[in-house]
């Protein structure tokens, strides 16, 4: 593809002769012959430093935000957002022929955009996904390694979405991706937010940085669906710059509401009150959360186009999300649970729903990520201190980081708290430890790790699937 069409609508400060790119990338390591570099300005790498090296590679030319006195140079006004949207050109620019959906917020992004997924594809109208568990944009599921991928990977699923006839993609849209620009020139039929509780503040700094990477969203968006039942979400309705409608398990004054929710540990049911419409709805999925995620979903679908019956009806048919609220098969009378639950929220949301039909105790197995915010581990602490009968305190993912050390952070919020605890920093006897603890009418979380089936310890990825462990334990 010639680099001008590569750069249509992109404002350059300089010349540039206009040659066929093969290849687009900020990664010096992927640089071929007639390759387009982007210099990314990143957290480890500032990639103009590269940019020499990368036309000695045989770069055709590199795309830069500053001037580096060196031949090939194209500079513009930020190459974060030239790189998203040179990424679209290169691809044919796909999203042109997709209805997006876009889900953010701190929890319930990943439930809410397969629960938005299935009842589309129910409804026989075909949908892809992007997100934290899987990429699935009709050639078969991928794994996924971030929440919203990178420019080039990004267009290269939306591609894929429109060459497989979908007529929606539901993508989970991240904070970190909002503020980096990688969606940058998409435009989105509907955006969903969940919640908005502190995370990734060692990202962001603070939270109105925060706030206000997600809800950039809405400055791309046609219509938002936001929770108005979260402080933060209701705080801030008003700075989104789309037309608003509501959702609320409590208020009457939101446009969509539930009522007589009924959850167990099968699922859940409620009475989808809305403008001009009540339908009963039924998840297979136990949880408060569901009801929220659900009632997301669902008031999208309505602001689509959908009728709320032929949503609830196919609601009925949702799968349960892997590492969400995930029951795992065991020939014992107690219960044993998966969750991504990595956030304060997160985990006093799943630990609230499971009290709330466990007939014996909670022991909750939970541990914090390396390298992250350590801001949330007490909070972590406490809560699990606070709705557990049992809280074992053990490793997560602890990068770079001593273990033992994001452990003492933990404990620090645990005083006072009513749990039993125990320390077992080795995940896998933490885990078989709970099992051999748990009685009948037990219910046993699994917290932090859900859909994962590894650990990251110091640069190391090594396979850890929890769900083997617990079949492990009882074989033995």
């Amino acid at each position: 593809m010639k680099l001008s069409a590569l750069l249509k609508g992109i404002v350059t400060q300089s010349a540039f002769e206009d040659v066929e790119i093969e290849r687009v990338t900020d990664k010096s390591e992927e640089i071929t012959k007639n390759s387009l570099f982007i210099c990314i300005d990143g957290n480890r790498c500032d990639g103009h430093s590269l940019a020499s090296e990368a036309i000695k590679k045989g770069a055709a030319a590199v795309i830069t935000q500053r001037d580096l006195k060196i031949e090939k140079q194209i500079i513009v006004n930020d190459t974060r957002k030239a790189f998203s949207r040179i990424a679209a050109a290169f691809y044919g620019n796909p999203a042109n022929n997709l209805k997006l959906i876009g889900v953010t917020g701190t929890n319930g992004k990943t439930s809410t955009s397969f629960f938005i997924k299935e009842i589309l594809n129910s409804l026989s109208v075909k949908c892809g996904i992007i997100g934290t568990v899987k990429n699935d944009c009709g050639e078969g599921e991928e794994e996924s390694v971030l929440t919203t991928p990178e420019p080039m990977e990004l267009q290269r699923l939306l591609k894929e979405s429109v060459e497989s006839s979908c007529e929606y993609c539901v993508m989970e849209v991240s904070s970190q991706a909002l503020s980096q620009s990688r969606v940058d020139g998409l435009h989105f039929t509907a955006g969903i937010l969940t919640n908005i509780t502190p995370e990734h503040l060692d990202y962001h700094g603070d939270m109105e940085s925060y706030i206000n990477a997600k809800l950039s969203l809405f400055k791309m968006t046609d219509k938002a669906i936001i929770n108005i039942d979260d402080d933060t979400v209701r705080t801030v309705a008003e700075r989104i710059e789309c037309p608003v409608f509501t959702v609320s398990a409590v208020s009457d004054r939101a446009d969509y509401t539930a009522k007589n929710i009924v959850c167990d540990e099968n699922g859940t049911e409620y009475l989808f009150v809305g403008m001009d419409c009540i339908e009963r709805v039924k998840i297979p999925i136990p949880g408060s959360f569901t009801v929220y995620n659900s009632l997301c979903a669902i008031s999208a679908l309505i602001n689509l186009g959908f009728s709320v019956r032929d949503a609830a009806s196919a609601a009925k048919q949702i799968s349960p999300v892997k590492g969400r609220a995930e029951k795992v098969d065991i020939p014992r009378d107690f219960t044993v649970m998966i969750d991504y639950a990595h956030t304060p929220d997160g985990l006093e949301n799943i630990l609230n729903c499971i009290k709330s039909f466990a007939k014996g105790r909670v022991i909750t197995v939970f541990g914090c990520g390396g390298d992250r915010d350590r801001t949330k581990r007490p909070v972590m602490g406490k809560v699990a201190g606070r709705l557990s009968d049992i809280a074992i305190v053990t490793s997560d993912n602890p990068r770079t980081e001593n273990p033992l050390l994001i452990i003492n952070d933990i404990l620090g919020g645990m005083e006072k708290t009513q749990a039993r605890l125990a320390v077992i920093e080795n995940r896998r006897q933490a885990i078989e430890f709970a099992l051999k603890k748990a009685r009948t009418g037990d219910v046993v979380l699994l917290a932090g790790k859900g859909h994962e089936d590894y650990q990251i310890i110091g640069t190391e990825k090594i396979h850890f699937d929890e769900r083997e462990i617990v079949k492990d334990f009882f074989k033995a």
